[in-house]
């Protein structure tokens, strides 16, 4: 396998995995990511760029000024997930419940490095390369804030970057168009009437209604959707009933929708509505849905795609422009939204374990720490082929 590291990456790519360690150890949720925020900010200022602190509520925005020329955005997010660690590392999570479970620890170390070496190069820049550092990614919509606050002004295009346990190392997956789907949730509540369990009769059997519900709502996706049109429906929780001899009357239910056009996420809604009204008067239920949509479908820039395939392929080579799709969101679809944007998955699976092992947001996620040198490297040759001149 060629993988052509960048020299100066290479030569700080001891630096970038110690970061990378410090924030797994000590990760952050949500918005509370005050001290990653923190090492984040001394780095950059430390770099000479232009730092402004709390943008987005507690994200970091760091400006390389280097003249006249377009403004380039790099992102990364720096949030942790609640999961309890149970890898056994010596860089494991100190904080009980929380966790590192997604990458975040390596792509907030992987564009600080990259702006280390950018910053040397400082003089060879025509423009503005501008380093997002984003809280609160895992579901809060962080995104929707740093932009509220003004981080995409006078920007001209955004390049987001994910670790991805389901490549391997030295692959990169990336496509034009659509690459992440619509993230939606939705809390379904059906109410019956409870009885005794030996006298059934009179009844409004809560978890029967509910059987029968979830097997209904799959129908959306094998019957209703084009098959050849990714969709997915899945219920991920369900609550209710008090004892063995007792009829329910109440149970809760909470699942989500992805699709990868607006088309089918109208449809995967409003199927959802006929069904719950339809299976609530077969069973003489009262049935509420609760649906909320999330992040969008994150669509890559035809032109900003084509800039990230020239430049990843100078990394990576022919492990580059693999199209990869993925059923997962991503609120760096609110950036693509506004300026012309491309998102990037970087193969990081561990080389020492089965393929697939490790996936994202499972308790004992690590990465082959190799993969965060090309990620930098990536944004380095990004920088280079846009901003500088031959």
């Amino acid at each position: 396998m060629n993988i052509n590291i960048h020299k100066e990456i290479e030569n700080i790519s001891d630096e970038i995995i110690t970061t990378r360690r410090d924030i797994h150890k000590h990760p952050e949720l949500g918005f509370d990511v005050h001290r990653t925020a923190g090492i984040v900010a001394e780095q950059l200022s430390n770099l000479g760029l232009d730092v402004q602190t709390g943008i987005g509520k507690s994200g970091v925005v760091g400006d390389l000024i280097c003249g006249d020329g377009p403004t380039i955005a790099l992102r990364a997010d720096m949030d942790a997930l609640p999961i309890q660690e149970t890898s056994d590392i010596d860089y494991k999570s100190q904080n009980d419940g929380v966790m590192h479970a997604c990458g975040h620890d390596g792509h907030t170390a992987m564009l600080l490095g990259a702006a280390k070496v950018l910053a040397d190069k400082k003089d060879e820049i025509k423009g503005t390369v501008r380093f997002l550092f984003q809280p609160a990614e895992e579901g809060a919509g962080g995104a929707r804030y740093m932009i509220e606050d003004g981080c995409l002004e006078g920007v001209d295009e955004v390049y987001g970057i994910h670790l991805w346990n389901y490549q391997k190392y030295g692959e990169v997956g990336v496509k034009e168009g659509p690459i992440l789907a619509a993230a939606d949730k939705f809390a379904i509540t059906v109410k019956g009437i409870g009885g005794h369990g030996a006298t059934p009769q009179g009844s409004v059997d809560a978890v029967v209604v509910s059987a029968h519900l979830i097997t209904a709502l799959q129908t959306i996706v094998s019957r209703n959707t084009n098959p050849i049109e990714s969709t997915v429906v899945s219920i991920g929780m369900i609550n209710g009933g008090y004892n063995f001899n007792i009829i329910a009357d109440e149970i809760i239910m909470q699942g989500t929708a992805r699709s990868y056009t607006e088309e089918n996420r109208s449809l995967i809604k409003n199927r959802m509505e006929e069904i719950i009204n339809g299976i609530g008067k077969t069973f003489g239920a009262e049935i509420k849905l609760d649906y909320h949509e999330g992040y969008p479908i994150t669509v890559n820039n035809k032109t900003a795609y084509e800039k990230l395939l020239i430049s990843a392929k100078k990394i990576v080579g022919n492990g580059a422009g693999y199209p990869y799709l993925s059923m997962g969101g991503e609120d760096f679809s609110y950036y693509a939204q506004k300026v012309p944007g491309c998102f990037f998955f970087v193969g990081s699976a561990p080389e020492d374990q089965p393929f697939r092992s490790v996936p994202q947001h499972c308790s004992h996620f690590d990465i082959d720490e190799r993969a965060l040198m090309v990620g930098s490297s990536i944004f380095v040759q990004l920088i280079n082929d846009q901003l500088m001149s031959e």
